[in-house]
């Protein structure tokens, strides 16, 4: 009863309406082409149980980014990996450390499995290596890191998860949550992957859910030392992700040019976006540098996080707003089309009074 469920992003306004969802960080183009006509080629196969190996998928992401096919996990979704860390890594007596404002399934997955969750204190709302390596103790067991972070959107470079990785224990593992790697300006690498290759310690997690779009079929992946895969199958759900997810996955990958396109976009109108926010500092707005499909703004003038979350509401945009999280002065916006990202300018303007 310690555990705070989940709470996702919400689709509908406090009335009913359906309006511009910004709150869940979904890929504002849709889905690539190529992974829907997968997705419905495989519906002649329902009746079939998916292969518990998944390795047409495996071989796909090995292919892809260079990898062994045999350290590969997967997973419904990225969050079933993180439990499956957990629960393969952790248990009572345990500690597992998190960043402040980190990822809300962290606290979860530690508290399932019976261990205690530790919160390193965050710098200005990114990740502090130096407060991580503080918070470790003879019982720490795994230290959790979003990079790109969520729901801040703050990134660590790869001297800083060197940095980190360096000051931990062997026996601890280092789970680099790359969620959101696909939207880093430039193409830059945090150095995590080639970590999890080489150590025995790192495990990196992956999602199709974001820069693929697929968040509906809830396929992610991690690649870590073969000894740490080994653990989290045995605990592994046998069936936990579909034929017609798989199909889509394996697709996706190969459309190169649509994450292409959506990297460019999400580029373009997050630079556009954090920008037009800056020229709202007066009225207390500020937009903590995002690597990520989102922008986290924080609220530090008259005009509260609140007030403007249900002002967006009234506009036509639901953005998410995480009390929850311990950030009651801040919204986390997705980056949308073109015509959501200036509307929600749009209403913040208004509501500042710089209309």
């Amino acid at each position: 009863m310690q555990i705070a469920p989940y709470v996702p992003g919400r689709s509908t306004t406090d009335d009913g309406r359906k309006v511009a969802k910004l709150s869940s960080n979904e890929n504002p183009l849709g889905t690539s082409p190529k992974a829907r006509e997968a997705f419905a080629a495989a519906a002649t196969s329902l009746e079939r149980y998916p292969d518990a190996s998944a390795n047409e998928l495996r071989e796909a992401l090995a292919a892809k980014h260079g990898l062994d096919p045999a350290r590969i996990i997967y997973g419904n979704g990225s969050d079933e990996v993180l439990h499956l860390v957990a629960g393969a890594f952790a248990g009572p007596g345990d500690e597992a450390i998190y960043v402040n404002y980190g990822f809300a399934v962290y606290p979860i997955a530690i508290r399932r499995v019976g261990a205690t969750p530790v919160i390193a204190p965050d710098q200005d709302y990114a990740t502090d290596v130096d407060a991580i390596l503080a918070a470790v103790t003879e019982r720490t067991r795994i230290v959790f890191v979003a990079n790109p972070n969520n729901p801040t959107g703050t990134y660590a470079p790869r001297a800083e998860i060197e940095r980190l990785h360096a000051g931990l224990r062997p026996d601890i593992l280092l789970v680099l949550d790359h969620a959101y790697s696909e939207y880093i300006d430039g193409g830059d690498d945090d150095g995590g992957m080639a970590l999890a290759a080489s150590a025995p310690n790192v495990l990196v997690t992956r999602t199709f859910s974001k820069m693929y779009g697929l968040a509906a079929e809830r396929i992610g992946w991690g690649y870590g030392a073969p000894a740490i895969i080994e653990a989290m199958h045995r605990i592994r759900l046998p069936f936990s992700i579909t034929i017609a997810g798989t199909a889509a996955a394996v697709a996706a990958l190969g459309d190169t040019d649509f994450v292409a396109h959506t990297a460019a976009h999400n580029a373009k109108w997050r630079a556009w976006f954090s920008d037009e926010i800056a020229k709202l500092g007066n009225a207390g707005l500020r937009a903590i540098p995002s690597q990520a499909n989102f922008v986290l703004v924080v609220f530090e003038g008259d005009l509260t996080a609140e007030a403007a979350y249900k002002g967006l509401m009234d506009a036509g945009y639901i953005v998410r707003w995480l009390p929850g999280q311990g950030l009651p002065q801040a919204l986390r916006i997705t980056i949308g089309t073109e015509d959501e990202t200036k509307g929600v300018i749009a209403a913040l303007r208004q509501m500042t009074g710089a209309a």
